[in-house]
């Protein structure tokens, strides 16, 4: 004698719940840790928001998909023997394994074209030169019209504006990728590729390098700073000013240690654009590409030896250098805003 458990369907109830409680604390938890500054969930660009959209529409269809097997499943388990002929068969295959998917994948393909849009640019948008080094950042502003800012290792941008990112490495591939802002573009030496980005609210976020470019390939990041337009403004016509006439005991041991031979400071030392320009050094937010927070201490530990801070970054080391000396240096730097 044979016949349906008369505890199955109660069994199945219990797993779908299971499953679904399953699936409700996977996506609190990939939820919770999609946050912060550098995440493309936390958008603030046009480009990462119309990806995090995607995404969520993806999400929901595989969500839904997901729930109409298991169903699927359960309305089988529970149907009696012979219920499902040849022919029945033959329209669930043709439903759900030709006509559904071709619709669903149709509409994910459409909804995606249009996301790929390069943004429309003008000739007066704003366009930022940044070269990806071994391990650090070289930014350089061109506003149409102006004198173009070089900075390094921080990416300010005024909200509700095009901007222009002319990508490209003089030495390995790296990856520029500000994920709350766009998607990620490869810089490849001899080749300058552009990324088109629009930010939509203001806030401090993070970018990252996304391509292995060394050993100190996790430690190259950067700042970047959305800003009302106005204030934006403010802040490169105070980037393109010189540095502040300083007379310090600082001042006279960076050049004496031969610092102005990689470093430039607009006003102070103008020879060398081997290494990062510390014109305004003292107001970035960061140091070293986003290693350590920008204080004296920091920048006396990154002089004397920042190896210890880079594994292979290319600035010699001053590990003799004494310590009231670098202390002296620091202190001029921080100075410099």
């Amino acid at each position: 004698m044979t016949g349906r458990n008369p505890d199955q369907p109660g069994i199945f109830k219990a797993i779908s719940r299971a499953l679904l409680r399953l699936a409700y604390g996977a996506a609190a938890a990939l939820s919770g840790g999609c946050t912060g500054i550098q995440s493309a969930f936390s958008a603030f660009g046009i480009e990462a928001e119309s990806t995090r959209a995607l995404t969520w529409g993806m999400t929901a269809a595989a969500t839904v998909i997901t729930i109409g097997v298991l169903w699927l499943a359960w309305h089988a388990a529970r149907a009696p023997a012979g219920r499902l002929d040849h022919q029945g068969g033959m329209r669930v295959i043709l439903w759900l394994g030709a006509i559904g998917p071709t619709v669903l994948l149709t509409a994910l393909l459409v909804s995606s074209l249009t996301k790929m849009r390069t943004l429309p640019t003008g000739a007066d948008d704003l366009k930022i030169a940044v070269d990806g080094e071994q391990f650090w950042w070289r930014a350089r502003y061109l506003p149409a019209g102006g004198q173009p800012v070089e900075t390094a290792n921080e990416i300010r941008v005024p909200v509700g504006h095009t901007v222009t990112f002319a990508l490209t490495s003089p030495d390995v591939i790296h990856s520029f990728w500000i994920p709350g802002l766009a998607g990620k573009v490869d810089m490849i030496p001899g080749r300058t590729n552009d990324l088109v980005v629009r930010a939509t609210r203001t806030g401090v976020y993070r970018g990252a390098c996304a391509e292995f470019c060394g050993l100190s390939h996790a430690r190259m990041a950067f700042d970047v700073v959305a800003m009302a337009p106005a204030d934006f403004d403010r802040w490169l016509a105070g980037a393109a000013r010189p540095a502040a006439g300083i007379d310090s005991p600082g001042r006279h041991l960076f050049e004496e240690y031969g610092c102005g031979g990689c470093h430039t400071i607009r006003g102070h030392a103008e020879d060398s654009t081997i290494g990062p320009d510390l014109t305004h050094v003292g107001s970035r937010l960061s140091l070293g590409a986003g290693t350590l927070p920008m204080t004296r201490d920091a920048l006396s530990r990154f002089i004397r030896d920042p190896a210890s801070v880079k594994p292979g970054a290319l600035m010699p080391s001053f590990k003799d250098m004494p310590g009231k000396d670098a202390d002296a240096i620091s202190s001029y730097l921080a100075e410099l805003r």
